[in-house]
């Protein structure tokens, strides 16, 4: 992808700070930008600080070797060599103080940097598309936002706190040797600058390849934790678990390895590193010493030298950290920015209006819609659900009963045809003004690992307790959360396990209760319950439902008898229409055909249940596992 926003490729970094910049001096912060101003004048002065330290080491050591001449005008107490080694000391702690006032200075610049990208990527996942979260694996995309936001905060601190200053730091270092030793140690020390950073630049490019095997690694390793972690009970069923720690061991076992490479190949580039600085370390005090034994310079000519060279080590070896940091914490973030870079399949149209429900008449015109090109879902449906009234759509599993409704949200748009609410096509409003408007029932209620309140009031956030005990009440869910120790404040555990199929749906009721809204979709909001749980909830629903315009999406028909119109779907078309008993009459219809499989598999569920509450022996019992029949399959 040539015109990704972050890229961690050779030649492509400078492009890449560029496209971070607003990170870094953020344009609706001055407060922070002052801050970046402060920090960097702190920084700057804390390098000239510096090189005051070899001069005082130098002054120092002339001083107790005699040596050390002076203008007139300083007075004789300063050149004492007692007090030369407290200036050495001196300007030493100074220099180290604005440090750390730069650091102190930056800190918050650098937070904001991660909670503003921490925050943009949130907000963009939650707008991507239902497509795109269907595909994700979930503990690598954690993994990936983890290590961008830290990345982030590594790439701002570095680019501005250190390369610049890094920089100026040469240059003086170059000014001293010109003017007082000559410029073949400029020369010198230009050529050892040069050969370390290209060493340094080429040894981390290569290295970037193994850092993005490390992350990959580490994403699958999180990915499978997850995964496992999720489907716990799932694991458990088949008696997994060893097959889960082999993956999970598997995923490792190459995060192993690239975490290896990327330590082994780390101690090569700090030991070529080293050697082209002693290379230049040794040729320039082999030429030091050769002045002073000339009597060109002295030894404290020779000590300044030295300790320039050692000052000069660390901006030398910073600058290859900087650049190496800088390349990791791109490696880091780059995935993160290419989760920024996917395009949101819905977005609202420029100027897109807010839905205006006057009625509530629901109405799908001639829609056509494919997840696949390839395998067409809806082929040209037409129907409408009139305000305050219910239509139910069933029909066999795959002919297109959920996409109604995922439509009707606008998680996907038609690819022909409308989907209007009150003659506004939801295409041309806000998607937050239609989902406003629309409550949902689903088949499988997940809720969040948090309170049965904050669960409820999810609905509505501005509710009251009385409102959220209310909803609770209303969705016959009240007396079961008073019995809790806990009561309202009762845990629900991860996705809800704690509670049962026919509680969680009751929750989501309360929930949708609550919300209000004045068109309900209730996608097969039983079907995953047993027949005595299904006619309690039914009841419920029956309540949520009441003067609203209600879209049922059934598997069970049972629960749509009493719907003003039920349409049966079958391959992506309307097969039947009509109500209950106008589609009973129809010899030989689909739906009759389902009402008369799903009555006899009822009343054969109803007599085994009152054999079993008679049979008090368990004969029934012993001799379904005792018969080949039972157990073949056949």
């Amino acid at each position: 992808m040539p015109n990704k926003t972050v890229s961690a490729d050779s030649g492509s970094t400078l492009r890449t700070i560029r496209n971070l910049w607003p990170y870094m001096w953020p344009s609706d912060r001055p407060d922070l930008k002052l801050r970046v101003v402060y920090a960097t004048v702190f920084l700057i002065a804390s390098k000239l600080v510096l090189m005051l330290v070899p001069y005082s080491f130098k002054w120092a050591t002339d001083a107790l070797n005699g040596e050390l001449t002076a203008a007139d005008w300083i007075p004789v107490f300063f050149l004492g060599p007692v007090m030369l080694v407290v200036a050495y000391n001196f300007f030493r702690i100074v220099q180290w103080g604005f440090n750390q006032l730069r650091d102190a200075l930056f800190a918050s610049v650098g937070q904001y940097a991660v909670r503003q990208l921490a925050y943009r990527t949130f907000v963009h996942m939650h707008g991507l598309s239902l497509r795109f979260h269907l595909e994700r694996r979930t503990g690598g995309l954690s993994r990936i936002i983890e290590r961008g936001t830290k990345g982030i905060e590594t790439i701002v601190r570095f680019t501005i706190l250190n390369t610049a200053p890094t920089l100026i730091e040469f240059a003086l270092t170059a000014l001293i040797f010109g003017f007082a030793y000559g410029w073949e140690y400029v020369a010198v020390t230009a050529v050892m600058i040069y050969a370390y950073a290209w060493f340094t630049i080429r040894a981390s490019d290569w290295r970037i390849q193994i850092r993005r095997d490390m992350n990959n690694s580490d994403t699958d390793a999180n990915t499978k934790a997850i995964d496992s972690l999720l489907n716990f009970e799932t694991v458990k069923y088949f008696g997994n678990e060893e097959m889960e720690a082999r993956r999970f061991d598997q995923s490792m076992a190459g995060y192993e390895n690239a975490a290896t490479r990327v330590w082994t190949s780390l101690g090569w580039l700090n030991f070529g590193q080293g050697l082209i600085f002693g290379a230049g370390l040794l040729i320039m005090m082999w030429m030091s010493a050769r002045a002073v034994q000339a009597g060109e310079q002295t030894i404290g000519d020779f000590v300044f030298i030295n300790a320039m060279l050692m000052q000069l080590w660390l901006p030398l070896n910073f600058i290859g950290f900087i650049y190496r940091e800088i390349r990791q914490g791109l490696t880091d973030i780059e995935q993160m920015f290419d989760l920024l870079d996917v395009d949101a399949e819905i977005r609202d149209k420029p100027g897109a209006a807010e839905l205006t429900v006057a009625k509530g008449e629901v109405e799908f015109d001639n829609v056509e819609f494919a997840y696949d090109p390839e395998r067409p879902i809806l082929k040209g449906i037409s129907f409408k659900v009139p305000a305050g009234k219910s239509v139910a759509i069933v029909g066999p599993s795959g002919a297109g009963k959920s996409t109604i409704s995922r439509l009707l949200y606008r998680f996907y748009d038609v690819q022909d045809g409308s989907v209007t609410i009150d003659g506004q096509d939801v295409r041309d409003v806000t998607q937050k003004s239609l989902r406003a408007a629309i409550g949902m029932v689903p088949q499988d209620t997940v809720l969040f690992n948090d309170t049965i309140r904050y669960n409820i009031r999810y609905g509505r956030p501005d509710a009251t307790d009385e409102e959220v005990v209310k909803a609770a009440e209303m969705a016959q869910i009240g007396d079961f959360i008073q019995s809790l120790p806990d009561k309202f404040d009762s845990m629900v555990g991860e996705r809800g396990l704690k509670l049962s199929g026919g509680e969680k749906q009751r929750v989501a009721i309360a929930r949708t209760i609550l919300k209000a809204p004045p068109i309900q979709v209730l996608d097969e909001a039983t079907s995953a319950l047993d027949t005595a749980t299904e006619q309690e909830i039914q009841q419920a629903l029956d309540l949520v439902s009441r003067g609203r315009t209600t879209l049922v999406i059934a598997h069970r028909l049972s629960t749509v008898v009493g719907c003003d119109e039920i349409i049966v779907l079958r391959d992506g078309l309307i097969a039947e229409r009509g109500k209950h008993g106008e589609l009973m009459e129809i010899e030989g219809g689909l739906y009759r055909n389902m009402w008369e499989r799903q009555s006899e598999a009822i009343e054969a569920e109803r007599r085994l249940r009152e054999a079993r509450a008679t049979d008090e022996l368990g004969v029934i019992d012993r001799k379904r596992l005792s018969d080949p029949a039972a157990t073949s399959g056949s």
